[in-house]
């Protein structure tokens, strides 16, 4: 059974108040913001101020692409983050990140792109609570799951075995494959545009919610079956 971490940034920002109760009466209880530099990789987004603004009924799920992030999350830390995610690509120090935030409370969170080897974060293991393994590069929205991202989901799984690490996927995560996603063994799953369509936010968050927590009783057969998309 896998939980769902929706990007609230593919939300209709305008109408965010509205988005927000939407999804929520369908039964989400944790928004996904991904916060980017510009730098790290393409785009610029939104900062600490938005976190805070965000209603604390939420889990607060803070992904950091940034550059040199050691400097940068206290802001965050402040701004109720609940979770915060920074990349093993995005600093030479990322232990020094995770002793930053230690003691705070906060879900300490490593991110792999997907040209980085799984084991890069090993060394690190005993120093986080959720290792996040992108199915897409990050920067552009719209893209589909690359097809290596379950042999890494299955190699991240037997590197946290037996260690209190939960594991994400983030990026390309949609109706048609949620079900084989949450089947793979993860523990979260992070979503947006399959949510956030503009039409039916309530109705998408209710059907990711169910199928992200009813796949692994799904016959082996069905939820492994690979999209047509994916083939």
């Amino acid at each position: 059974m896998s939980e769902l971490s929706v990007g609230v940034l593919t939300a209709d920002l305008l109408r965010l108040g509205d988005d927000l109760d939407a999804v929520a009466r369908a039964g989400v209880t944790q928004l996904h913001v991904d916060v980017i530099d510009g730098v790290f990789c393409p785009g610029l987004t939104v900062g600490a101020g938005f976190v805070k603004a965000l209603p604390d009924r939420f889990r607060k799920d803070v992904h950091l692409m940034v550059v040199e992030p050691v400097d940068k999350v206290a802001a965050f830390v402040d701004a109720g983050a609940d979770a915060i995610t920074v990349h093993v690509e995005s600093t030479r120090h990322v232990h020094r990140v995770l002793q930053e935030l230690e003691g705070t409370g906060i879900t300490r969170g490593v991110a792999v792109n997907p040209g980085t080897p799984i084991p890069m974060v090993e060394p690190l293991l005993d120093d986080l609570e959720l290792l996040l393994v992108l199915g897409v590069n990050p920067g552009w929205s719209g893209q589909q799951l690359i097809p290596n991202t379950f042999a890494r989901l299955a190699a991240a799984r037997e590197l946290i075995d037996g260690r209190p690490v939960s594991l994400a996927v983030d990026g390309g995560i949609t109706r048609e494959n949620v079900r084989r996603v949450a089947s793979s063994g993860v523990d979260l799953i992070v979503t947006g545009s399959a949510v956030f369509d503009g039409v039916a936010p309530e109705e998408n968050a209710r059907f990711m919610l169910e199928a992200a927590r009813t796949a692994g009783n799904e016959p082996a057969a069905l939820a492994g079956a690979v999209p047509k998309e994916e083939r």
